[in-house]
């Protein structure tokens, strides 16, 4: 019996980028068909997966739906703020 995937820590576009090609490939897609499944252009999926940190959110979010992922936002165990509330 497989164990359930860990969440994955994204700091950074990179790491964003890399979890969505990781589920692609696992998935078995190519660039071309994640595109037209995810009615976004190859470009802007390329783009995504190499970690441009200007990508438009709102395609972000429909590309991690439509993979099967989603985003969540959670408190760090140990709170680093850098501002004061």
């Amino acid at each position: 019996m497989s164990q359930p995937p860990q969440p994955l820590g994204i700091a950074d576009a990179a790491t964003l980028g890399k979890a969505i090609r990781d589920r692609r490939k696992q998935d078995g897609l190519t660039l071309v068909e994640t595109a037209g499944l995810t009615n976004v252009g190859i470009r802007f999926l390329s783009e995504l997966e190499n970690g441009k940190p200007t990508v438009r959110l709102d395609k972000v979010l429909h590309v991690v739906a439509a993979l099967g992922l989603q985003l969540q936002i959670v408190p760090k165990t140990t709170p680093e703020q850098s501002w004061e509330p």
